[in-house]
């Protein structure tokens, strides 16, 4: 690889991580928006829509109709295709125009003109498949044990931020904000305010954690590189609000360059009676605690200064996402790179 093509190559990789890695499940909405009427997303810098068919399956096809370049999202739900509003060309969930209804014989019919997202409902979201150029295979759908197990029970909770996904997942990876954004909070008022921090590798990725604390406040939490990218951290109520340990399973979606949305799953290992109990005080106590935190968050991140990024001056404790910012850079390199040997390889 020449000088030019390295520097190309490299520009378009920190275009590709500000924009969303490919090769990815990502959640893309809470199952409850999504009905038999057709709506109309942006993720990844990807316009999208999405419907369900009449036994409820999810269908999601870029959101242009291939004739004249109409929303889809405007048009009817014909179960596992749409019709457009404009012209009623109709268009199934693999992309592929299924009639042109104003022509007995149309060249369009049958042809798969846009593109089409695998999709997988769990856990009361909707996930799609982002892939890249290099026609990498759908990696088969699978999520951390806490979101599986019958052991574990949770709620989501969906947020929109205005800030670039890569935010998000710093905030996640920077434990020591917890003791002082979060001080007054349910499960992060305790613990001291200095720490020093560790990273180790794990065989999906790695974990960071405090040095000699555990179980007090935000003291570690994983990230993962599987068939998604994902967050892993447990936090202890106070006593106060039951006490006991709870964990959290974060996805930040991006929507494009300068927003994003979060997915965090509240999550308690607690069965019979106990989950009863649990999921109620949740419902009636513990939710708006939980949304407090949140809106910390999402208040600091929506107001960095500009291009913050571009104008820190990191320290140790920082350690842990520095590694996660490298490793999601070295992967987006490597998706580029094998897209354009993907492309030469067509072309030869």
């Amino acid at each position: 690889m020449n000088t030019d093509t390295a520097i190309d190559a490299a520009a378009q990789a920190a275009a590709l991580v500000e924009r969303g890695l490919r090769n990815f499940w990502y959640p893309v909405a809470p199952s409850y928006m999504v009905s038999d009427t057709p709506i109309g997303i942006t993720r990844l810098s990807e316009e999208i829509v999405v419907w369900r068919d009449k036994d409820g399956s999810i269908h999601a096809t870029e959101d242009r109709c291939p004739h004249r370049g109409a929303r889809l999202s405007l048009g009817w739900n014909l179960g596992d295709r749409i019709a457009c509003w404009y012209h009623g060309v109709e268009v199934n969930g693999m992309g592929v125009v299924a009639d042109v209804p104003a022509m007995d014989r149309c060249s369009l019919r049958g042809r798969h003109c846009i593109k089409s997202y695998p999709a997988v409902e769990s856990n009361g979201a909707i996930f799609l498949w982002f892939g890249d150029d290099s026609g990498t295979p759908v990696t088969p759908f699978e999520l951390p044990q806490e979101m599986t197990g019958d052991e574990f029970s949770g709620f989501l909770c969906m947020q929109n931020w205005e800030c670039n996904y890569r935010y998000a997942i710093d905030n996640v990876m920077d434990l020591m904000h917890g003791r002082y954004l979060h001080a007054s909070s349910h499960s992060m008022a305790e613990g001291d305010k200095r720490a020093e921090m560790v990273i180790k590798p794990t065989e999906t990725g790695l974990l960071f954690e405090k040095t000699g604390q555990r179980g007090v406040n935000f003291d570690w939490v994983e990230f993962g590189q599987t068939a998604s990218l994902w967050l892993r951290l447990a936090v202890p109520y106070q006593k106060k609000y039951g006490g006991g340990e709870f964990f959290i399973v974060g996805f930040a979606t991006p929507v494009d360059e300068h927003r994003c949305q979060v997915y965090f799953w509240r999550i308690k290992k607690t069965q019979g009676l106990d989950r009863n109990i649990w999921r109620f005080l949740y419902r009636n106590r513990l939710e708006g605690l939980h949304w407090d935190v949140v809106e910390q968050d999402r208040l600091i991140l929506e107001t960095m200064v500009q291009n913050a990024r571009s104008k820190e001056n990191l320290y140790q404790h920082d350690a842990g996402l520095m590694r996660v910012r490298r490793v999601m850079e070295q992967a987006a390199l490597a998706q580029v790179q094998n897209a354009e040997r993907a492309k030469e390889a067509l072309s030869a």
